[in-house]
């Protein structure tokens, strides 16, 4: 069963389900439901295993409800702020007509993916592994339309403000608006975009205009996109203070009050990676050779070594692994794996980062939020 898309985010959506054995969130496949309001949801790693994730296979992750009434004709983009020198509002069309149009791999990621693996239990959604993707990304860059706006010296933050709506129907109630240190706003592939996988944007991945700041939580890459705001100090909208994507400035014990000051935002996202091939549960044979493959990524970093195991982190393999094909993509990695004996085994998965950091084997450093798991990967098969 497919519901169309107004149902999604309605209070009536666990009604409308009751009796309804399978139901599809419209234009996705094979998506793990985590919440319909807002909604969330997740990919199955075997689905992750494109190079470039098809949009049909990209998470979803909302934190309101989207608008409902978007013409792109129409739209607008607002860029203002104590630091602005020159606050312009632009149509799409403009956007297109005075700035250079630019495509990258970018890696999106909740900063909450792997929160299920946390104990205690962190609240929020229980992401397991598939709250990340790499699809195109087609705009212009936010760097080139700062530029025109003109930045003040006193510039340190860039905010954004979005057309969702937040869950209470509140209309003067903002659901997010987060956003990224100026230099990071400034790098190379820091888009304000239009197209998904060269087609428009849909509407459940921010249509008609987004903010992409691959490499960070996916947080701070707003969706409906209407304002940018150049701040003279770190951004104080929703979601930036408090808890929200932040976790202990100094490592805590699992389960401990932390106070609100003593969280630290997050920035860039830590080394991590993904075995999508073969999907988990397989049943092999003994003394055969076996692709094993899947991507690894590490934030604002590279990843130099892709490394397998098969006997519980006891000894690894290198696998080989690619470049990524711009700055902020994921790469891929391959390798041949046999298994000597029958029974049951895991594959591990560890990657690491051009600053020598690997995965920990375990969940590491426990916040409240259960942000920033990035424990090996692993999947069982069964061999005969």
């Amino acid at each position: 069963m497919t519901l169309p898309f107004g149902v999604w985010g309605s209070s009536a959506l666990a009604q409308q389900l009751r009796g309804v054995e399978r139901f599809e969130i419209p234009n996705k496949v094979a998506l793990r439901l985590l919440s319909d309001r807002p909604l969330n949801a997740e990919t199955p790693a075997h689905l992750l295993d494109h190079d470039t994730t098809p949009t049909a296979n990209l998470f979803v992750r909302n934190n309101g409800i989207p608008p409902t009434q978007i013409d792109a004709a129409t739209w607008s983009l607002k860029i203002s702020g104590e630091s602005c020198l020159r606050p312009t509002t632009f149509s799409i069309e403009q956007l297109k007509s005075r700035f250079e149009t630019v495509s990258f791999d970018l890696q999106l990621e909740c900063g909450g993916n792997g929160r299920a693996e946390f104990r205690p239990r962190a609240s929020g959604n229980q992401w397991s592994t598939g709250a990340i993707g790499c699809p195109r990304w087609t705009g212009v860059r936010v760097r080139d339309v700062l530029d025109f706006c003109g930045l003040s010296d006193s510039a340190q933050y860039l905010g954004f403000l979005s057309a969702d709506k937040h869950l209470s129907g509140d209309p003067d109630k903002v659901v997010i608006s987060r956003g990224v240190p100026i230099s990071k706003a400034m790098e190379n592939e820091s888009l304000i975009a239009f197209e998904l996988n060269g087609e428009p944007i849909p509407v459940l991945h921010g249509a008609p205009l987004r903010l992409v700041c691959g490499g960070w939580p996916g947080s701070v890459s707003g969706k409906w996109l209407t304002q940018l705001l150049v701040r003279d100090r770190v951004h104080d909208g929703a979601k930036m203070g408090g808890r929200s994507y932040r976790v202990p400035c100094e490592s805590v014990a699992p389960g401990v009050e932390v106070a609100d000051d003593q969280m630290c935002i997050i920035e860039s996202m830590p080394v991590k990676s993904l075995i999508t091939f073969p999907a988990s549960g397989q049943q092999l044979k003994v003394g055969h050779r076996y692709d094993f493959r899947g991507h690894a990524w590490a934030g604002d970093l590279k990843v130099i070594f892709m490394h397998t195991s098969i006997d519980y982190g006891m000894t690894w393999q290198v696998a080989e692994l690619a470049k990524p094909v711009n700055r902020l993509a994921w790469q891929q990695w391959q390798t041949q794996l046999s298994f000597p004996r029958a029974g049951f085994f895991e594959v591990w998965a560890k990657a690491t980062d051009d600053l020598g950091r690997s995965q920990p084997m375990l969940v590491p450093g426990w916040n409240p939020k259960g942000y920033l798991n990035n424990a090996a990967h692993r999947i069982a098969v069964q061999v005969s």
